[in-house]
């Protein structure tokens, strides 16, 4: 079996993981390598309550090499980019950690909800600085933008889905 094929192959069970486990998926231009992921907020997070579309861009060489995880959506967080063109996950073991042991599942039901739980200030990385110094400085401003961008970017659980959503 080629290494294509068996690539191929791994990106279908990730993709048939995602979609056994109750993730609404959603290909861009019918590529198997690009899709978005809807992400549920972690119970008892800032986030709970409200869901985000979460882009991901598997390479060639899937599982060999890490995947782009990118939301589409808005979100305040230390550890997720907040440019228009550039909100990346940044995260450990989604950078320097990786390993073709990791799946899909791994990342969206364990690696990203915990960076919602448990996020990072001390290292934003490439991340949103102003969500790292709020963090820090002034948890409750922090926890009052998380709020008003989930209010205004993300859409809430069991609401009608353009109606709820305010903006990208």
């Amino acid at each position: 079996m080629s290494s294509s094929t068996t690539t191929n192959k791994r990106m279908e069970i990730d993709m048939k993981k995602l979609l056994m486990n109750g993730y609404k998926v959603e290909l861009i231009d019918n590529s198997i390598q690009n899709f978005n992921v809807e992400l549920h907020g972690p119970k008892d997070s800032l986030y709970e309550g409200f869901v985000w579309r979460v882009m991901v861009k598997l390479d060639d060489n899937h599982p060999y090499k890490r995947p782009s995880i990118e939301f589409v959506d808005r979100i305040f967080h230390p550890n997720i980019g907040d440019k228009e063109n550039d909100r990346s996950v940044f995260l450990n073991v989604l950078t320097y950690e990786w390993s073709p042991v990791f799946d899909m599942l791994n990342v969206f039901e364990i690696f990203i909800p915990q960076l919602l739980l448990y996020p990072n200030p001390h290292d934003p990385s490439n991340g949103n600085c102003e969500a790292a110094y709020l963090m820090c400085l002034n948890p409750i401003e922090y926890q009052q933008k998380v709020k008003e961008y989930c209010e205004k970017y993300a859409k809430r659980v069991n609401a009608p889905d353009e109606a709820s959503r305010i903006g990208d």
